[in-house]
């Protein structure tokens, strides 16, 4: 017995009210710092380095293995024990590979976006000389949390602003960074913030896998058309066809793109605040419904609206980013401008890379079986990750199979490739075959007698 339509959307428009409580319920316990995610603050001098460490306590608690709070962190033995892990994660070195030396001190806990954060103070120091050029590493937190990120920013002469230099992560955890000219005493050039967030932007979007899962579920239905509450191939197959499917496509892509530009620049100056829990379990709803969209269309032209509608809940997450990084005012807009040219650039090249092969393969018959796999663990990850953000569960099970996707994009694109030509091919093959004669049974050799004969006749 089917299901009605109005029933299924009804249970849909259930299914999200009943997750959007749920995140606000949480959402008193959440922070507005970026989830995952300490930043570096660097000073850099012409004889030693000056550095604040921001680390938030949920996430040094889960490294350390222990319950840090606001109170206990900042006890002499746990405060010595924080200061000596972080020394030994905290490191420079200079052009010949000579490590400098590494001093943490002065921890305190300090609200950043509104949440506890321990704040070090580190001073790197060169072995002999002035501070030349260097690169830093860093895996404090990273080392235990792969799902961790850091954030490192950089100025000159203690003033001015700072300028972003790196994401880290566990596959990144260093960085070059320039030493002090006299030429950039007081700021960094404003084209090197600019290029810096041009890769920031890039780096976001190529290691994020819950935004580039987002924008996959919603170029699975692109190649097809909706029929009630199925999908099904395009009747023009021709060139058509697939002008058509590239102007869906450029229509998804930019309701996203305007979604997330507005909440960004909005964020970014200040005028919109979310709590980060909330945000961060909003895009990983994001991708549950545009998986399930994927699988069976929830209303008419929905990748449309669900690019455009969770579009503005990604640029929120973008701006947190941004936000926690102590720009100023003219760095920002920099830093803005840049970083969110990456993100459209890194959009583009995935569209680029998958789109073609999505079109080839939803000419076939084995079509619907990859768009519903596809589709399923791409609603399975969300669902993990929804769970970990909402606070429903302390580890995510499922964490170690995302980074795979992103790992990897190269690989997998060549792999779709090569399937949606194989899969092209043979139908093609299958189609330009002869069919062959059917045989009677040799008891039916009385009634191919009479046949031959009528047609000599």
């Amino acid at each position: 017995m089917s299901r009605h339509p109005s029933s299924w959307r009804r249970g849909v428009s259930l299914l999200l009210a009943c997750a959007t409580l749920l995140l606000l319920g949480t959402a008193s316990t959440a922070s507005a710092h970026p989830l995952s995610t300490s930043a570096v603050l660097l000073d850099v001098g012409t004889t030693s380095v000056s550095a604040t460490v921001e680390l938030p306590l949920d996430e040094l608690s889960v490294a350390r293995d222990q319950v840090l709070t606001a109170s206990t962190v900042i006890e002499a033995s746990t405060l010595a024990e924080l200061c000596t892990y972080v020394q030994g994660h905290l490191s420079a070195s200079d052009a010949s590979g000579r490590t400098w030396s590494t001093v943490v001190t002065n921890g305190r806990v300090e609200p950043v976006d509104g949440v506890d954060n321990l704040v070090l103070d580190a001073t790197l120091t060169p072995a002999s000389g002035p501070v030349g050029d260097f690169v830093l590493h860093d895996d404090v937190i990273v080392d235990q949390l792969l799902s961790h990120r850091v954030f490192v920013s950089g100025r000159y002469g203690s003033t001015g602003s700072y300028t972003t230099l790196a994401m880290l992560s566990w596959q990144t955890q260093s960085v070059p960074v320039a030493s002090a000219t006299p030429a950039s005493t007081s700021a960094a050039p404003a084209d090197e913030g600019f290029v810096a967030a041009v890769r920031l932007g890039i780096h976001h979007i190529a290691t994020g896998s819950d935004h580039l899962l987002f924008l996959i579920m919603l170029l699975l239905p692109a190649p097809l058309v909706a029929a009630g509450r199925r999908w099904q191939a395009r009747p023009d197959t021709g060139l058509g066809g697939a002008a058509r499917s590239g102007v869906r496509v450029v229509h998804v892509v930019t309701a996203f793109a305007v979604g997330h530009s507005c909440t960004l620049v909005l964020g970014a100056l200040g005028w919109v605040a979310l709590p980060s829990r909330l945000v961060e379990s909003g895009i990983a709803l994001s991708v549950l419904v545009s998986a399930v969209h994927a699988v069976r269309p929830l209303v008419r032209r929905g990748e449309v609206l669900i690019a455009g509608g969770f579009g503005l809940l990604h640029g929120v997450a973008f701006a947190a980013i941004l936000g926690g990084l102590d720009l100023s005012r003219t760095s920002l807009v920099t830093t803005l401008l840049g970083f969110n040219l990456g993100i459209e650039l890194t959009q583009l090249l995935v569209v680029a890379l998958v789109m073609p092969s999505l079109l080839l393969l939803s000419r076939t018959p084995a079509y619907p079986a990859v768009r519903i796999g596809v589709a399923t663990l791409g609603a399975v990850l969300a669902a993990g990750w929804l769970a970990q953000r909402a606070g429903l569960v302390g580890v995510n099970p499922l964490e170690p199979v995302a980074p795979l996707v992103v790992d990897h994009p190269v690989a997998l694109a060549v792999g779709l490739a090569v399937c949606a030509l194989a899969l092209t091919g043979l139908q093609r093959v299958r189609a330009t075959r002869p069919t062959p004669r059917r045989s009677l049974p040799r008891w039916a050799a009385p009634e191919r007698e009479r046949l031959t004969t009528d047609t000599c006749r």
